[in-house]
């Protein structure tokens, strides 16, 4: 199960990582601008964000097994698609179709933690796929670095295709199918819009911006529909159930500030390094490595500082840590040369790794027939908050991308990001009861006093 757990996750983010490395080289190839060398990874990022709101329940009803298999399959014709690609559109269209894929089999893999192991085994699942998430962080810009700048940027996807075969022998047993609800087209097509919109209104602010009203206003009609929809939904996309748990929302949020900080950064670092710095592709991505290797050395050690100290002080004081490396980092932004850089990555890595209890607490606290929807809810987040930050970063640098001006818009940006760090170790208390051992004690004996009295609340 663990194999499982880390080969998904490793696809899923060491896709978006590698692309995120050649992305400078594809729009130099093809002539694009800040907005459009985004795109490349935002049309993987909304795709993934919209679908798996949706995909979760589709889950619960259908098995782990059987949307597995058909997210690999639909990744690999994306993989496909996308490595043919010499013209932009057609490269998008394989982008979007990887992040269809992605929404699939996240919140399938997430809901294997959830439905397939005992709670105590739970952490070491939680951190197997932080670990093999980090591991692709720090991998993926220096393959796709380097295959760029060896052979041609194609590559970066062709390569994809023996790990998506391992993916598919190592999908597990079907287990047993829940009776969840359908999905509510119309909720999820409006909330889709809605992320696009607001997404699209930032990019080209940028290049071209007499389009961001429209689609601001495109935005905002789209999610005052879906809340009036989704309200009223037999099916909705945000179940009021989990959404008005504290512990589930608590959670949800500091995943979201984290990943709208830090995702949009780490993303557009090698455009940084390589037309501000004066680095090479595959140079260019190295210092990303410094962020990976310390997230991965650090995240074994967090379910024990968790159990000593609680979450509160492990979780926020994890986010604090990330803002002083997004601080450090930017303190440095005027400088030309990469070391001074490289004690600020490695706090953001090493800070980063203390988000890893945020997606157990959301799931422990969730029946197992929510499970997929869970998952769905956490990850879409996790990803619109990522490429919202892309685009918000591409906000704040400007059109120019090159010279000072992009270092100073890349100052505005690891600075917003440090200061949306801070606002989540403010929210950080609210996880306390939730986490403490004594509370942990609780959850064990509270199935079975429920079993006997035969009633068991779905959240718990």
């Amino acid at each position: 199960m663990l194999i499982t757990i880390a080969s998904i996750a490793f696809l899923s983010s060491a896709d978006n990582s590698v692309v995120s490395a050649a992305a400078p080289s594809v729009a130099a190839e093809m002539g694009l601008g800040t907005a459009g060398t985004q795109a490349i990874t935002v049309a993987y990022l909304l795709p993934f964000a919209g679908l798996m709101m949706a995909a979760g329940s589709v889950v619960d009803r259908h098995g782990e097994r059987a949307m597995l298999r058909l997210g690999i399959f639909g990744f690999t014709v994306g993989t496909i698609v996308a490595g043919t690609a010499r013209g932009f559109e057609l490269l998008l269209a394989g982008r979007v179709v990887q992040g269809l894929a992605a929404a699939i089999l996240v919140p399938a893999t997430l809901s294997l933690v959830r439905t397939r192991l005992a709670p105590d085994d739970r952490p070491k699942a939680a951190a197997t796929w932080t670990i093999a998430l980090a591991s692709a962080l720090a991998l993926g810009p220096a393959l796709g670095g380097a295959v760029t700048a060896a052979v041609h940027w194609s590559w970066v996807f062709w390569g994809f295709l023996p790990f998506l075969g391992f993916s598919w022998l190592v999908v597990p047993r079907q287990g047993p199918r829940s009776t969840a609800a359908g999905t509510d087209v119309v909720s999820t097509t409006l909330a889709a819009t809605a992320m696009l919109a607001v997404t699209g209104a930032l990019l080209v602010l940028a290049d071209t911006p007499e389009w961001t009203a429209p689609l601001a206003a495109t935005a905002a009609l789209a999610l005052v529909g879906f809340r009036m929809r989704d309200r009223r939904s037999r099916n909705p996309v945000l179940p009021a159930v989990l959404l008005g748990n504290p512990v589930f929302r608590s959670a949800l949020v500091i995943q979201t500030l984290w990943g709208l900080g830090v995702t949009g950064v780490t993303v557009v670092t090698p455009l940084v390094h390589q037309r501000w710095l004066g680095l090479d592709p595959a140079t260019a991505s190295l210092p990303l490595v410094a962020v990976a290797l310390a997230l991965v050395g650090t995240a074994p050690v967090v379910p024990r500082v968790l159990a000593r100290y609680g979450p509160t002080r492990t979780v926020g004081g994890g986010m604090l840590i990330v803002a002083i490396g997004l601080v450090l980092v930017a303190a440095v932004n005027g400088s030309t040369e990469v070391l001074p850089r490289l004690p600020g990555l490695v706090l953001i890595g090493f800070g980063s790794a203390f988000t890893v209890p945020l997606t157990t607490t959301a799931l422990d606290v969730v029946d197992d027939s929510m499970a997929g929807v869970a998952s769905g809810i956490l990850s879409a987040a996790r990803e619109f908050a990522g490429a919202l930050g892309v685009a918000v970063t591409t906000a704040l640098i400007g059109a120019v991308a090159d010279g000072p001006a992009l270092a100073t818009g890349y100052t505005r940006t690891l600075l917003a990001a440090a200061a949306l760090q801070v606002v989540a170790v403010l929210l950080s208390p609210r996880l306390t009861p939730y986490l403490s051992p004594r509370h942990k004690s609780n959850q064990r004996s509270a199935p079975a006093a429920g079993k006997r009295d035969g009633d068991r609340a779905p959240v718990r």
